[in-house]
């Protein structure tokens, strides 16, 4: 059963309500709390994509800085994006050619117009999953692996990719998908995700994945994005969105939780997971306004979508 973790409200009126579930762990693991069933098994999304730059570097793949930043984010296809994801496959001896993700636009607006007035289109490297691609064929160049079936379930790259989901969800995934970029799509437990987010911040095999996540926030998201705004906000932490509702941030103590809004809606992920954290015992009181999120009439604030305390259903 799911529980009710977010309400939007309008001029004092319930218009909606997001349904989900959230696992938090404490610092020393402990499922600490829970909300919704935590056991039920989601697709992760893009919170994946750290842990696919941890299996590129368990790979060979010279990804460090930045690289190894955008690699494991969803940028929003700034130019600065497009200039480290084409270093990235230059120095692997390809070109933007090589890439398999989908065309298109490019999620921040300000480069988008700049592009149409420009007379450009869509394009795999503006794609928010590019450095992530990229990072999995820089992996491929160190090995001699095939670049052209680089997405395919039995490729060993994506096979490392497995591995290290299940050791650091603690878990075997299950079922395997397909990803909006076409890559492989492993199933966790939210409770696996969890200890996946926690094992970001406290292994040191997976360190340096969080330390260039923590470096270059802007890398794994872009100027305005969320993700970017929430590791700026609470310094040493890791935060990581996803399609469909799911959510995974954890401290720089342990501190982890793992959202899914049932309905697909990001809208009030952060600030579920925000009141995760401090119901954790997480300072994450510089990330206030984060959790603010104002339902606007004729252009100004007339309600908020406020999240809720535990038990509502």
């Amino acid at each position: 059963m799911y529980e009710v973790l977010a309400e939007v409200v309008r001029n004092g009126f319930v218009e909606s309500r997001h349904y989900g579930s959230v696992a938090g762990l404490a610092p020393d693991g402990t499922l600490a709390h829970v909300r919704g069933n935590v056991e039920e098994t989601v697709l992760p999304r893009s919170t994946t994509k750290p842990f696919q730059a941890l299996a590129c570097l368990r790979a060979g793949a010279p990804l460090a800085g930045e690289r190894l930043a955008i690699a494991a984010g969803s940028h929003t296809g700034e130019d600065f994006h497009v200039k480290t994801v084409e270093g990235i496959l230059s120095d692997a001896g390809l070109s933007v050619d090589a890439l398999q993700c989908p065309a298109s636009w490019p999620e921040d607006e300000p480069t988008k117009a700049s592009l149409i007035r420009a007379g450009e289109g869509e394009s795999r490297v503006r794609m928010n999953c590019s450095g992530k691609h990229a990072g999995m064929l820089a992996a491929c160049a160190a090995n001699g692996w095939p670049f052209g079936t680089y997405l395919s379930p039995e490729h060993p790259l994506q096979l490392a990719v497995e591995q290290v989901m299940a050791d650091c969800a603690g878990e075997e995934p299950s079922p395997v998908a397909v990803d909006g970029c076409g890559a492989p799509l492993f199933g966790l437990t939210l409770a696996g995700l969890a200890r996946a987010a926690r094992s970001l911040v406290l292994s040191e095999e997976a360190r340096p994945v969080a330390d260039a996540m923590r470096a270059h926030p802007e890398y794994v998201g872009g100027t305005e994005h969320a993700n970017t705004a929430f590791m700026r906000a609470l310094p040493g932490s890791v935060a990581k969105g996803g399609a469909e509702g799911v959510f995974v941030a954890a401290t720089a103590e342990g501190h982890a939780v793992a959202v899914k809004v049932i309905d697909g809606s990001p809208r009030a992920t952060t600030a579920i997971a925000l009141r995760a954290l401090a119901a954790l015992g997480a300072d994450t009181a510089p990330a206030a306004p984060l959790g603010a999120v104002p339902v606007l009439g004729g252009g100004r604030p007339v309600g908020e979508i406020r999240t809720t305390e535990e038990g509502r259903t």
